[in-house]
């Protein structure tokens, strides 16, 4: 059984899904780990947050409607800071032929002084990923246009500079009010003239794993990062994945899933994004 009949099988507990296409399944979030996906269809609708090894998540509500008939070419990744974007991106360029669009960490010019003084550089640092992100975005949606036939994957999404990053530094009163209302009305009037990704992947890493992460690759700006600030990332990320509804999503248990060391695992995944690009 694969992915997709895994999903429609765990579906089947709620009655018909809302839509009859193939890749309607996906509509909800729905969480991979890798081996054993065979046993989702006996599996009853669980947390991602405690699902076993080798459990899909039952879809229980469609959110953002089906895949295009001809598959994602608009895919999106998002997830906190050490849950393997970067990584994942960089597979599906690689294993897929996907062009990358990557998060522009290096280029942020407030971002070392953002780490050693939140309070004074947060509103900067936003303004500047909020930028990138646009000019990205609007570079992307020009390509979609003039190549038709071509899939794109984005590293890490606008809406989580804004839903996620300035909220939290918003309610850790590090970013004022006054600044935070600046920056949203500038947000809203850039997410409504973008065009929406086609599939959302959200990579889940536990806050234990992302520290492991964060630590084994060694970032000099991430290693003087207040361990709270990342918690309560994490807490803002779980929260906006779960009401997402700009488009179909998937969730991926990253820390299940080892597909760049273990063969089946990587071969899980091929499969799984391969029933979901284009053909």
């Amino acid at each position: 059984m694969d992915l997709l009949d895994a999903m429609q099988s765990a579906s089947s507990a709620f009655g018909p899904p809302s839509y009859p296409e193939a890749h309607g399944a996906l509509s909800s979030a729905t969480a991979l780990t890798p081996r054993a996906l065979q046993r989702a269809g006996r599996s009853g609708p669980r947390s991602a947050k405690s699902a076993p090894h080798g459990a899909v998540q039952a879809p229980a509500v469609q959110l953002g409607g089906p895949l295009p008939s001809h598959g994602a070419r608009f895919v999106a990744i998002a997830g906190n800071i050490g849950a393997g974007k970067s990584t994942l991106t960089a597979f599906l360029a690689s294993r897929f032929g996907i062009q990358p669009f990557y998060e522009p960490n290096d280029s942020n010019p407030y971002l070392t002084d953002f780490y050693a003084d939140m309070g004074q550089y947060a509103f900067h640092s936003q303004v500047y990923f909020l930028s990138a992100k646009f000019r990205a975005h609007l570079g992307l949606a020009r390509l979609l246009d003039e190549q038709p036939k071509a899939v794109f994957v984005q590293d890490r999404t606008i809406y989580e500079d804004a839903e996620i990053f300035a909220k939290t530094l918003h309610t850790r009163g590090v970013l004022p009010d006054r600044d935070h209302l600046t920056y949203d009305s500038l947000y809203a009037g850039i997410r409504d003239a973008l065009p929406r990704p086609d599939l959302l992947i959200y990579l889940r890493c536990s806050l234990r794993g992302l520290k492991r992460r964060i630590r084994a690759r060694g970032r000099p700006e991430e290693q003087a990062m207040d361990p709270t600030y990342l918690s309560d990332l994490q807490d803002a990320y779980e929260s906006w994945i779960d009401r997402y509804d700009l488009s179909p999503k998937l969730v991926i248990e990253t820390e299940r899933l080892d597909y760049l060391s273990h063969l089946c695992d990587r071969l899980d995944l091929e499969k799984a994004l391969g029933d979901l690009l284009p053909k």
